[in-house]
C-alpha cells in the first residue's frame, strides 16, 4: 500500500488558490464534456482501477480530492503532469514546482503507458465531477503545519549491507519486482519472500525458486492497481515441520465469493481479501505440491490497506497458550477517506485492527478456524462484538513484531501526517480515525489531512498511544521494524530498525526506550554496499526506493529494495565516533 504511488498525489488541491483561469482545451482539442458519454465512462473506468485507491471528489485522502481541479489547470497541463510529473518539476514549470513544494516534495510515478485517448477520457471524467462550491477541506480550518518540530539526528552507526540475491523482475519498469517480505519456515530455516505479484519464492544457496504461484492457482487473484494489493503475506506454522502447513493472505476482484465479514450493499466494495492454509505434500520440496483450504474473506472499500501482514508468535513455545496463533493486520480499506469511518474504530467491526485466532480450531462463525479462548473480548455480552480482535483502531497495521523481551509492536502507516509504532496490549484502542499518533484528527468528514492537539479532556477516551512516531517533514510511509536478533554485529545490539518506504531513509530506535506513555528517540543511520558509502536511493537508480525489512532464524537482518527487486543483508557495522554509542 503505499500510499505515495499516487495517480494525481500531487494534483493538488493548492492550485484552486495557485492559478485563476484557464481554457478547458488541451492536446485533443476542444469538446463537449458532459454530454460525451461513452468517453465519460472510459474516463470513470481508468479512474477507478488507477486512481480511485487514492482519490476522491469528496475531501483529500491519501491524494488530494480531485473534484475542482479542472478549472484551475488546462487538460494539457494535467496531462503532462500525469505522464510525467518529476519531468515537469524537473523543468522548473512554476505550478509544478509550487505544488510539489506544498505537498513536501513528494513525486508521484511516471504514467507514461496512457495513451492520449486514455488521458483525455481521464480528464473528461474528472470534469464531470466539478463542484461549483469549494469544498469545506479547503483553506477552512488551520491545523499543525508540523506536528512534530523536532528533526531526527542523524547518529554515527553505519551499517554495511552486502548482496544476498536478486528476485527475478514482474514489471518492465520501477517497482520490478514488488517484494515486500522476508521470513523463515521454522523447521529448516529457510528464507522466502514474496511478490505481491503473486509469487512466493524459496531461497536456496542465495537462489530464489518460484515455491508457489498465487496467479496460477487462484483463478479470481488480483494484484493490479498494486498499492498492497495481490500476495500480501505469508506464514509458516510452527509446528511446519509435523502439520506441513503455512498460511498466506492475496487479494480477489470484488464478488469472488461469500465474504465473512462485510457491510451494506449500497457501500462500495473494491476487492476481498482472502487467508488461505495451504498443506504441503513433503516439507523439504522446493516447489508446493499440496491442497489448500479458504479460512476466511473479507470485503474491503478500496484496494489499499488490505490484508498486508500475518504473523505467528516467534517466541511462543509447545505449550504456551499464543503458540499456534495466528496474528492478522487488517487496515480500514481506505473506508475513512471515503465517508465510511462508521465501519472501523469499533469492536464491533474487524477493519483497522489485529485480530487473533487459532487457524486449525472450529469454532469461529464460519467454522473454519478458531477464536483462542484467551482473546480479549471472547467474553463479551455483546453478540456483536468481533471475538477475534485483539486490538483495535488502526490505519494500516503494515507490520507486526516482537522484541526479544516478549513486547509485541505494530508498525502503523498514517494518513497525511504522522507514521507510528505501537505498543500492543490485547483489548486497546490505538485511536485512528479520531487519532492519528499522538493528534487529534477532528474533521475526518471534510478534513481528514489534518491533525490538531490534543484535547483537554483527552483521556476520557482512552485511547493508547504510539511509543515511537515521526511526522511527513520525515518521511512518508513507515517501513515496518525489527530488533536485532544476531551475534555477529554488536552495533546493533538492543537496537529495534526501520525506515520509510519512499524514501528509504533508515531509523533505529534503542528497544529499552519503547515504553507505554512516552515516545522514544529516534536517530538516523547510514549505509555501505560492500563498505562503499551509498545510499539506498544511489543503488537501486530510483528515487522511490519501496524500502522493507526482514529476519532470519539466527536473528540476522535484511533489507529489501522494491524498486530493483534486490535483497541485501546486514553484515557489519561501525560506530564513526564515540559520541554516540547507544
Amino acid at each position: 500500500m503505499n500510499k505515495t504511488n499516487l495517480l494525481l498525489s500531487i494534483l493538488i488541491v493548492s492550485l484552486f488558490s495557485f492559478f485563476n483561469s484557464c481554457q478547458l482545451s488541451g492536446p485533443y482539442g476542444n469538446y463537449s464534456i458532459l454530454n460525451d458519454t461513452s468517453i465519460n465512462q472510459t474516463g470513470e473506468k481508468i479512474f477507478k482501477a488507477n486512481c480511485s485507491a487514492c482519490h476522491n471528489f469528496k475531501q483529500d485522502g491519501i491524494g488530494p480530492q480531485l473534484s475542482s481541479v479542472t478549472a484551475s489547470a488546462s487538460e494539457e497541463w494535467i496531462v503532462q503532469f500525469i505522464k510525467n510529473s518529476k519531468k515537469l518539476i524537473s523543468s522548473n514549470d512554476e505550478r509544478a514546482v509550487q505544488v510539489f513544494n506544498k505537498y513536501r516534495k513528494a513525486v508521484m510515478p511516471a504514467f507514461e503507458s496512457f495513451t492520449p485517448e486514455e488521458l483525455h477520457a481521464l480528464f473528461v471524467y474528472i470534469q464531470s465531477q466539478k463542484k461549483s462550491v469549494e469544498p469545506s477541506s479547503i483553506n477552512n480550518k488551520k491545523g499543525l503545519s508540523n506536528p512534530i518540530a523536532d528533526t531526527i539526528a542523524l547518529s554515527n552507526l553505519v551499517v554495511n549491507l552486502e548482496p544476498f540475491t536478486q528476485i527475478p523482475a514482474s514489471a518492465k519498469k520501477p517497482p520490478l519486482a514488488r517484494i515486500t517480505k522476508l521470513g523463515f519456515e521454522p523447521a529448516s530455516g529457510n528464507l522466502f519472500i514474496n511478490d505481491l505479484q503473486g509469487k512466493l519464492y524459496k531461497i536456496k544457496n542465495g537462489h530464489p525458486f518460484i515455491y508457489l504461484d498465487i496467479e496460477k492457482l487462484k483463478p479470481k487473484f488480483l494484484n493490479n492497481p498494486g498499492l498492497g494489493s495481490g500476495l500480501g503475506s505469508f506464514a509458516f506454522h510452527p509446528s511446519f515441520q509435523t502439520k506441513g502447513i503455512f498460511y498466506t493472505t492475496h487479494s480477489e476482484i470484488k464478488g469472488s465469493g461469500k465474504p465473512d465479514f462485510s457491510y451494506a450493499d449500497s457501500m462500495r466494495s473494491d476487492l476481498q481479501w482472502v487467508l488461505t492454509e495451504w498443506k504441503t505434500n513433503h516439507i523439504k520440496e522446493d516447489s508446493f505440491s499440496g491442497t489448500n483450504r479458504e479460512l476466511l474473506r473479507i470485503n474491503f472499500v478500496k484496494v489499499n490497506h488490505g490484508i498486508q501482514e500475518i504473523i505467528f508468535n516467534p517466541l511462543s513455545k509447545p505449550g504456551n497458550k499464543d503458540y499456534g496463533m495466528l496474528y492478522i493486520g487488517l487496515g480500514d480499506g481506505g473506508s475513512v477517506e471515503e465517508g465510511y469511518e462508521y465501519i472501523v474504530h469499533s469492536k464491533e467491526k474487524i477493519w483497522g485492527t489485529i485480530i487473533r485466532i487459532d487457524p486449525t480450531g472450529k469454532n469461529s462463525s464460519n467454522g473454519k478456524y478458531g477464536i483462542p479462548a484467551d482473546n480479549p473480548f471472547v467474553n463479551s455480552n455483546n453478540k456483536n462484538v468481533v471475538k477475534e480482535i485483539y486490538a483495535y483502531g488502526f490505519r494500516n497495521p503494515h507490520r507486526i513484531t516482537w522484541t526479544k523481551s516478549g513486547k509485541m509492536l505494530v508498525s502503523n502507516i498514517g494518513q497525511g501526517n504522522i507514521e507510528s509504532i505501537n505498543l500492543i496490549q490485547p483489548g486497546n484502542d490505538y485511536g485512528w480515525p479520531i487519532r492519528e499518533g499522538n493528534f487529534l484528527a477532528a474533521d475526518i468528514k471534510n478534513n481528514i489531512g489534518t491533525v490538531y492537539p490534543l484535547p483537554s479532556n483527552d483521556s476520557i477516551y482512552k485511547i493508547t498511544y504510539p511509543v515511537v512516531e515521526f511526522d511527513h517533514d520525515e518521511g512518508k510511509a513507515i517501513s515496518g521494524g525489527v530488533e536485532y536478533w544476531g551475534n555477529d554485529i554488536p552495533a546493533l545490539k538492543g537496537k529495534f530498525l526501520f525506515g520509510d518506504i519512499p524514501s528509504g531513509r533508515l531509523f533505529y530506535t534503542q528497544v529499552a526506550d519503547i515504553k507505554q506513555g512516552k515516545l522514544a528517540t529516534i536517530k538516523e543511520w547510514k549505509i555501505s554496499i560492500n563498505h562503499q558509502p551509498k545510499t539506498l536511493k544511489e543503488v537501486c537508480g530510483s528515487d522511490r526506493v519501496d524500502l522493507h525489512f526482514g529476519r532470519d532464524i539466527n536473528g540476522d537482518l535484511y533489507i529489501l529494495t522494491k524498486a530493483d527487486g534486490k535483497v541485501y543483508k546486514l553484515t557489519s557495522a561501525i560506530i564513526k565516533s564515540a559520541i554516540d554509542k547507544k
